[in-house]
């Protein structure tokens, strides 16, 4: 039985271990996480500071979660697509124009270039 014992996860420790070699700036720490259970384990994160760095570690396992839900209900991400591609005629926008592929289009790329630079964010080393 370990001596910990929480409601919810935490990060019991959190050191440095080097500085980044591929993005300057940024710096590796190994953060030691404690589960509900008790189990203990150890997880290299990078960031700025030690703060960003467990944010950065936390979106990541927020970003996991959510992929593995969309895995699991892959209609949601087909309503998703739908929506974006009829905003603009629900919206009234562009209700009989050919801007309404621009719209539609558009609102596609925006959401994959949001991906990307979110991506970027979480898997910075």
């Amino acid at each position: 039985m370990s001596k910990y014992n929480f409601k919810r996860r935490r990060a019991i420790k959190c050191e440095f271990v080097e500085k980044s070699k591929t993005s300057p700036g940024y710096l590796k720490y190994e953060v030691t996480i404690c589960e509900k259970d008790g189990t203990i384990y150890k997880q290299p994160a990078y960031g700025v500071d030690m703060q960003s760095a467990i944010a950065r570690l936390v979106n990541q396992e927020r970003t996991v979660k959510v992929e593995k839900q969309l895995y699991k209900n892959p209609f949601f991400v087909f309503l998703l697509w739908i929506a974006v591609m009829v905003w603009p005629l629900a919206a009234g926008i562009a209700a009989d124009t050919p801007h309404m592929m621009l719209y539609s289009f558009g609102g596609i790329a925006l959401l994959t270039i949001i991906g990307g630079f979110w991506y970027n964010y979480i898997d910075k080393k």
